[in-house]
């Protein structure tokens, strides 16, 4: 994939159209495949993420996608774009006016890694931005961050995976850490410590809070549901971008097949719902085995997992409760009932043994305090960086 000759020119390539993006993906699947732990994804899904006609992320956002030439080696690749809804958001929440991205960031050295960030914050300087933050690829809501630590196991779905030096080529180039994101790590096999079994209990004698289990018949009016309380739950959070209802409807498209029921939760009080947890099964454990790809065999395992992800991890990638009841007990109640129910099914119905939270801003107090009173552990650490475009 790479040159072995750094004395060549570094040239940094402009790419689009189908063509284009084929060999955008490609060379960042290169790069993966060379690095211990990754597992290979799915490529037409990779694909379909950069198509500003399939990935309703485009419907309010633009992007240019860069390669990194020597020769006629690929020696690595960046992404830069700008989110229009992340713009209209309060700069004291991470994004606001003036504010572009960084993402799918891959680079053979530092040279390399220099001269990519250079035309992706070229690119967003034409575009009237006057900072940047990254690695973001490409909505906040798909892989936000840099890993920074935790190389030394393998990522669970939907998170992603980059060496440790890639940190110190973006801080070299100007960058400083603007957020960490941590996900926690948690053996879903024993009991929860007796104070968070007491407040369970509590929620479950009140009368008025009901744990009910999400209807995947009822699919779409469950992610609505899901949206609406996410998009008050986390409309304070730095880094928060609402999703739109076309969003909701693909993603809901695409996850509905890694729905459990007995895995994802609504919390109702009195009737109405009131907080979230979602949970999927680490379909990474296939694609570790299938190397990524569908035929000619992978798609009969990928199917039967699909149905029965039997002795997977799980991850929980997404909760939420409605501000009027956040920093209150109702909040502790509500989402240890809705964690430990999704935490006995899994190890029933599964046999899983442990399952990953996050990721969890790390000055998110609330998130952090639960986490740390079911004794999970971070295992991950992600940074997002930022740097002005003076």
């Amino acid at each position: 994939m790479v040159s072995n000759d750094t004395n060549c020119e570094i040239v940094i390539e402009p790419v689009d159209g189908k063509k284009g993006r084929a060999r955008f993906v490609d060379c960042g699947r290169a790069f993966a495949a060379r690095l211990e732990h990754a597992v290979p994804q799915l490529r037409s899904e990779q694909l379909e993420m950069v198509d500003p006609a399939k990935n309703p992320f485009f419907g309010h956002a633009r992007a240019q996608l860069f390669i990194a030439r020597r020769g006629e080696e690929a020696v690595g690749r960046i992404s830069a774009h700008i989110d229009e809804l992340a713009l209209e958001m309060p700069a004291e929440q991470g994004f606001g006016p003036g504010t572009g991205m960084f993402g799918y960031f891959d680079a053979e050295d530092e040279a390399v890694a220099h001269a990519l960030l250079d035309a992706a914050e070229s690119w967003l300087r034409g575009e009237g931005m006057t900072r940047v933050l990254g690695p973001i690829s490409m909505s906040v809501w798909e892989e936000p961050g840099l890993l920074v630590k935790g190389q030394d196991h393998a990522p669970v779905i939907m998170m992603g995976h980059h060496p440790a030096h890639y940190a110190g080529w973006i801080e070299a180039a100007g960058y400083e850490r603007a957020k960490t994101l941590y996900t926690y790590d948690l053996d879903v096999r024993g009991e929860f410590p007796p104070l968070v079994q007491r407040i369970e209990k509590s929620g479950q004698r009140s009368g008025r809070i009901t744990v009910r289990q999400v209807r995947k018949k009822d699919w779409d009016a469950e992610a609505a549901i899901i949206l609406d309380i996410l998009n008050d739950a986390w409309s304070d959070n730095w880094g928060f971008v609402p999703l739109t209802k076309q969003e909701v409807a693909y993603t809901g498209v695409k996850l509905k097949p890694i729905i459990h029921e007995e895995l994802n939760m609504i919390a109702e009080i009195d009737g109405r719902p009131v907080a979230f947890m979602l949970t999927f099964p680490d379909v990474n454990h296939v694609l570790a085995r299938t190397g990524g790809k569908l035929l000619p065999f992978g798609w009969f395992h990928l199917l039967r997992w699909l149905r029965n992800p039997t002795g997977s991890d799980m991850r929980v990638p997404l909760m939420g409760v409605l501000k009027e009841y956040q920093n209150s007990r109702v909040a502790s109640q509500l989402a240890f009932m809705m964690i430990s129910q999704i935490r006995r099914n899994a190890a029933a119905a599964y046999g899983s043994k442990r399952g990953e939270i996050g990721w969890i801003l790390e000055d998110n107090q609330g998130m952090v305090a639960i986490a740390d009173a079911i004794n999970a552990r971070i295992n991950r650490e992600y940074a997002i960086y930022r740097k002005p475009l003076s």
